[in-house]
């Protein structure tokens, strides 16, 4: 493995810079060339490469988003694409690829690794929803920037006594409404892994305000269908105001937090160290604080599961 490239893709989520300038100077260390493509897929196609030197990453781990962008191919999703991107690898001379990104990036990952290029999957996703690792890049940023925001809502509507219903990302995953409705102390958390039942939610909130409570907070994740439909379903319900709140994309800005930043480093430079020893067509992770890499099938396969424990503490603790 003499030269290698890196490129992000999917949505941006904060510590991908970091992931970025491990994978750069972890391979300039062992002396393995770097090429920076730009654009994902779609850079890939058009050849937008730019050979990287250690000062091409300096001062970007604090940095949100992705200093080599990103944009979605269609063209890539083709065996003709596909074959054009290893063309434009092979042009280069580039041995391998390092793919920064979330489940449709690692299915491209695999592409490029059947048709020989090898490729080590890092996992950059603010929705926490790739198998095979405990958090993802940019899962932690997203999560404290929400607790941020919903703590200023909740000023508001404790003086304005009323329910805020704040809508989350997430995709089809409910950890970023878990844990940040955890984090804030929400009365009631929405995810799609969990059926929600409306009459249990209208007596919670009775059972605030016979308490003495003026305000609630909901937590809703953006999978389980259409905020305004439940807001409107609500307030025929409870007979009161609600207000709703969408973060939407609010949550994947801002400088990745210290754990993001250690988690990228660890997992770019561990990326590298797989592709010199000679391994490919794997995803990297953490489980327990201990780095592992999986087959691409294997994160496939696997199903997402919300923690269910979370979610009966979250019950119990909104009595």
């Amino acid at each position: 493995m003499k030269r290698i490239g890196v490129l992000t893709s999917g949505g941006d989520s904060p510590g991908m810079n970091a992931a970025v300038r491990a994978v750069v100077r972890k391979a300039l260390y062992h002396n393995v060339e770097v090429y920076g493509i730009f654009r994902g897929y779609a850079g890939l196609l058009n050849g937008e490469f730019e050979r990287f030197q250690l000062g091409s990453v300096a001062d970007i781990i604090h940095r949100g988003g992705t200093i080599l962008h990103s944009s979605r191919s269609e063209e890539f999703k083709t065996v003709e694409g596909q074959k054009k991107a290893v063309a434009q690898l092979r042009e280069k001379g580039i041995d391998g690829v390092v793919v920064i990104g979330g489940d449709g990036s690692y299915r491209g990952a695999q592409k490029l690794n059947e048709h020989g290029i090898a490729t080590i999957g890092v996992p950059g996703t603010i929705d926490n929803d790739i198998a095979g690792t405990d958090f993802t890049i940019g899962f932690d940023t997203a999560l404290n920037t929400i607790i941020d925001a919903v703590d200023k809502i909740r000023d508001t509507a404790s003086s304005h006594e009323r329910t805020f219903i704040v809508e989350v990302m997430g995709r089809d995953a409910g950890d970023l409404a878990l844990w940040s409705g955890l984090g804030v102390g929400a009365e009631t958390i929405i995810v799609p892994e969990s059926n929600y039942q409306m009459d249990e939610i209208v007596k919670r909130l009775q059972h605030g305000a016979e308490r003495g409570k003026k305000h609630s907070i909901i937590v809703f994740a953006e999978g389980v269908g259409d905020v305004m439909a439940f807001a409107d379903e609500l307030k025929k319900e409870t007979h009161t105001q609600n207000r709703v709140t969408v973060l939407g994309h609010l949550q994947r800005g801002g400088s990745p937090t210290g754990f993001d930043r250690v988690l990228a480093s660890r997992l770019g430079a561990f990326a590298i160290e797989l592709l010199i020893a000679g391994k490919q067509g794997r995803a990297v992770g953490i489980q327990k604080n201990e780095l592992v890499e999986l087959d691409y099938d294997e994160v496939f396969n696997a199903p997402h599961h919300l923690n269910k424990t979370m979610i009966e503490l979250a019950i119990e603790l909104s009595i």
